[in-house]
C-alpha cells in the first residue's frame, strides 16, 4: 500500500454520524479522498458537503452508499452503531477482500451505556472477523476519542489503542491515527480490542460522574 496519503482513499461506513464526520473531516484534511458512504445516499451527499464547507472547498470528498464506498476506496472504516455493525458489514463483505477494515464500533447496549456488555465473540471487532471470515484483515482502533475532539482544529490530549489481526493491519491503523493528528499505541491482537471497547462505557460513566463529556486516556511511562 501506498504511504502517500494524497494517493489512498477512505471509506467510511457510517459516516454521516458525529464519529465518522469526525474522523472524515481530520482525513481529508490530512489530504486522503475520502467516500462518505450510508444507508442513504442522500445523507452522505449532505455530510460530504458539510464537511467540505467546513474545509473551505480543500478537500476530495464525495458521499455514496455505503456498498460504492466500500467498492471505490483502499481502506474501509466502519463507524456505525453497534446494532447496525453486522447488517453493514454482510452488505460489503465481498467488497472488502485485499482490503484493511478499520473497526470503530463499540457494543453500547442502551439504556445501559455506562455497564460494560461485550458480545459472545469478546468484542464487535471479533464478531466482524466471525462475519468477514478468516483472512480478514482488520483493526480496531477509536473507540475512546470523543467526537468533540475530531471536528475542531485542536491538539488533542488522548491516546488512541489499536489492535488488529496482524502487526501489518495495526501499522497502516497507526498511520491513520497519525494523519488525524493523534498519538496511537500497538495494543496487540485483536482479541485485546475487548479492553479498548469495554473502557468507552467506563468514560461514559466517567463523564457522567464528574461532569464532562469528553474523558479519554493516556499512555504514559514510555518514552514519546
Amino acid at each position: 500500500m501506498n504511504d502517500s496519503p494524497i494517493l489512498l482513499s477512505i471509506a467510511v461506513l457510517g459516516g454521516t454520524g458525529k464519529e465518522g464526520k469526525g474522523l472524515a473531516y481530520r482525513w481529508a484534511r490530512a489530504g486522503y479522498h475520502i467516500y462518505i458512504g450510508s444507508r442513504t445516499e442522500d445523507k452522505a451527499k449532505s455530510a460530504a458537503q458539510e464537511l467540505c464547507k467546513m474545509l473551505e472547498e480543500k478537500a476530495l470528498i464525495e458521499g455514496l452508499s455505503n456498498r460504492e464506498a466500500a467498492k471505490k476506496a483502499d481502506i474501509v472504516v466502519l463507524a456505525v452503531p453497534y446494532a447496525a455493525q453486522r447488517e453493514t458489514l454482510e452488505s460489503v463483505k465481498e467488497l472488502l477482500t485485499g482490503k484493511l477494515l478499520i473497526d470503530v464500533t463499540v457494543p453500547i447496549v442502551p439504556p445501559k451505556v455506562t455497564k460494560v456488555q461485550m458480545p459472545p465473540a469478546g468484542s464487535a471487532a471479533q464478531e466482524a472477523k466471525q462475519i468477514l471470515g478468516e483472512g480478514a484483515e482488520i483493526a480496531a482502533a477509536f473507540h475512546n476519542i470523543s467526537h468533540e475532539h475530531l471536528l475542531r482544529d485542536e491538539k488533542v490530549e488522548c491516546d488512541v489503542l489499536v489492535t488488529g489481526t496482524s502487526k501489518e493491519a495495526r501499522a497502516e491503523a497507526l498511520k491513520l491515527v497519525s494523519a488525524a493528528g493523534l498519538t496511537g499505541w500497538d495494543a496487540g491482537a485483536i482479541e485485546n480490542s475487548v479492553v479498548l471497547e469495554g473502557l468507552t462505557s467506563v468514560l461514559i460513566h466517567i463523564n457522567k460522574q464528574y461532569g464532562s463529556t469528553h474523558a479519554g486516556i493516556k499512555i504514559t511511562g514510555i518514552p514519546r
